[in-house]
């Protein structure tokens, strides 16, 4: 799934290559997304490579080919030039808490409740399974519960507790691999070195180890093919920390 930013985008690249042949410039898909800065445009198209639907070509100054569309997307007719994308009739995105977005921004809304029973024998909890999760790039996640998992409450750490399907590769040396479900305890604060969801930019979620440095927050990788980044305490929400994790063989 792409948040809207990420699918204005991709379509907007699309139509220009249909139309001129050439990609458009940054300069040109920064006005087209109404973005203040270059920066944002350089993530959402590193986000759109790395799963799949772009491919920047070496050596090649503005050289983007588009892989391929989302599903049920599709290539629209060569549309009449246009100086920005056109919009997305997608749903208003929501966001239950934790806040796990369906992309874009969006105000929070009541959250559902998420009841976890326990059973006659009094030893296992349901837990939710609220979607996907990236350890990689940031993506969205689903926000609708999918289906529920039983487990011991020996495996949780009281409180309330939510899980999430693992996208992505960035935190394999943590023994997290993509398609793992990791089982999250709601909460917006954590120690340093704790591994877990955080809200970035009120927009995306992602799995990642807390560092803090000095007033700031690093959500570092455990994959040294990931860089660490480094934002400011304002940008980033805790929506809870990791307690267990679930794998099928």
């Amino acid at each position: 799934m792409l948040t809207r930013k990420q699918l204005d985008l991709l379509r907007f690249i699309d139509e220009r290559m249909r139309e001129d042949g050439v990609p458009p410039s940054f300069d040109e898909m920064k006005d087209a997304l109404d973005l203040k800065s270059k920066s944002g445009i350089h993530r959402l198209i590193t986000a759109l490579e790395e799963r799949g639907f772009l491919r920047r070509l070496p050596n090649r100054a503005r050289a983007i080919e588009v892989l391929r569309m989302p599903e049920g997307a599709g290539r629209m007719a060569a549309p009449a030039p246009v100086a920005a994308p056109a919009p997305v009739a997608a749903p208003a995105p929501r966001r239950f808490t934790p806040s796990v977005v369906e992309g874009g921004r969006a105000k929070a809304v009541p959250p559902r409740p998420t009841t976890q029973m326990v059973d006659d024998s009094g030893r296992s909890v349901s837990i939710p399974v609220m979607g996907r999760i990236a350890a990689g790039t940031p993506i969205s996640a689903i926000q609708n519960q999918s289906h529920a998992i039983t487990m011991s409450p020996d495996f949780l750490a009281g409180g309330e507790h939510y899980a999430l399907e693992v996208r992505g590769d960035s935190m394999v040396e943590a023994g997290i691999l993509d398609g793992d479900l990791v089982v999250i305890r709601k909460q917006d604060t954590a120690n340093t070195g704790d591994i877990i969801v955080a809200l970035i930019d009120d927009e995306e979620a992602t799995l990642k180890r807390l560092r803090r440095r000095g007033s700031s927050i690093a959500l570092e990788a455990a994959n040294p093919a990931y860089e660490t980044r480094v934002l400011g305490p304002d940008r980033v929400q805790i929506q809870g920390r990791l307690v267990s994790l679930v794998r099928r063989y």
